[in-house]
């Protein structure tokens, strides 16, 4: 079993940034690829971006793409999702997950913290 514990959530201003965490714990960190989701109230799950096992492959969806950087320290076992220019459009509970292999489906991931909520005000 892999662990997640997400951390970095908060409240923030339109235009600010603020750096989500996940850190895995169990089994190791490094043949697992890992992703961020969000969920808005009353959507569904959104992709938002993946990073491969060993960082040779990261991809995000497009209403993020060049104010998210999706990063990871396998050293320490521990994923990022850096997040600038938030918009109040960002606001959601994020959530990370690890699969064996990069995807942007939620149902193709074995695990999944419990979730942060990011919150962007006007």
């Amino acid at each position: 079993q892999v662990h997640l514990v997400e951390s970095g959530g908060g409240s923030v201003q339109a235009g600010g940034s603020l750096r989500l965490s996940c850190a895995a714990s169990g089994r190791t960190f490094g043949p697992y690829a890992m992703a961020w989701f969000r969920q808005a109230p009353d959507k569904e799950r959104e992709f938002v971006a993946f990073i491969s096992q060993f960082a040779g492959r990261i991809y995000y969806t497009d209403s993020v793409k060049d104010r998210f950087t999706i990063s990871r320290d396998n050293a320490k076992n521990t994923v990022y999702l850096q997040m600038n220019s938030l918009k109040p459009e960002d606001t959601a509970v994020y959530y990370c997950a690890a699969g064996p292999n990069p995807d942007v489906h939620d149902f193709l991931y074995n695990y999944w913290g419990q979730g942060t909520q990011v919150t962007v005000s006007s």
